[in-house]
């Protein structure tokens, strides 16, 4: 696959919030369309819905984890799969930024900026397709 990275960050610039930018990049990989994707996780950004908490980019790539995964309703065998796909891309973000959390990142109590959105949305779509979409050789 070829990377969609910078595909990523321009959706960020063209108004995507963080999560839709990184999970509108890649829903065509897990049957998702664009305008539904766009839809369902509007509410992630600003680090969920504005409260600052979790990075709306994480938390586009965790929806990918849990549209690639998930075998759907009625199925909770892939739960424990996901979650630990989860853990790995929130813990990857976290080595690579100091944080998943938006405030936190955004430095709105310390001052300190650890990452800018672009940035965030940049990492995470590389963690993307890394931990689920590198291809098997």
């Amino acid at each position: 696959m070829e990377s969609r990275v910078e595909k990523a960050v321009e959706k960020h610039r063209q108004g995507y919030n963080c999560a839709q930018a990184v999970a509108c990049t890649y829903c065509d990989l897990v049957g998702v369309d664009e305008s539904t994707m766009f839809k369902m996780i509007e509410g992630f950004g600003a680090g969920m819905g504005g409260m600052q908490s979790t990075c709306g980019a994480v938390s586009g790539v965790i929806a990918l984890a849990g549209m690639k995964n998930s075998k759907g309703c009625g199925d909770t065998s892939t739960k424990g799969k996901t979650y630990k796909l989860s853990k790995e891309i929130a813990k990857e973000f976290s080595e690579i930024n100091q944080s998943t959390v938006c405030k936190v990142l955004k430095g709105v109590e310390t001052k300190k900026l650890l990452r800018s959105c672009d940035g965030c949305v940049e990492d995470a779509a590389r963690i993307a397709e890394k931990v689920l979409f590198q291809e098997e050789e």
